[in-house]
């Protein structure tokens, strides 16, 4: 009687289970979406000029304006304000973006090794 080595009965090399793995998976990016919601970035354009504060999920915490570095004696100085809060805004939006995807990336970095799932999540 031959004896069968590398598989187990989840009929997996190894004995890995799959439904395990990405319950197990499931669970660690619910707890990495709970996080993101407290989780900030914090952005400063314009030399200090304007500071914005936002969290994982997107969510805009706090816009901070530095009077002391707008010039409102310039003609422009309204049109300078909101380019700046554009500018800070966006790169608050993309900073945040990356650290959410970062973090999934962390937990589903390999889901294409899944054996029994043909890479379709990878």
């Amino acid at each position: 009687m031959s004896k069968r080595r590398g598989r187990a009965r989840s009929g997996v090399p190894g004995g890995a289970n799959p439904m395990a793995m990405l319950q197990k998976m499931q669970q660690d990016m619910a707890e990495a979406q709970e996080s993101l919601e407290t989780e900030t970035v914090e952005v400063s354009v314009g030399g200090g000029a304007i500071k914005v504060i936002i969290t994982g999920h997107q969510r805009i915490q706090a816009v901070e304006i530095n009077p002391d570095v707008i010039d409102i004696d310039d003609e422009e100085w309204v049109n300078d304000l909101q380019d700046l809060l554009v500018a800070a805004v966006n790169q608050a939006i993309e900073q945040s973006q990356a650290m959410a995807a970062e973090r999934m990336e962390k937990i589903t970095g390999g889901l294409g090794n899944i054996p029994g799932l043909g890479g379709l999540l990878g």
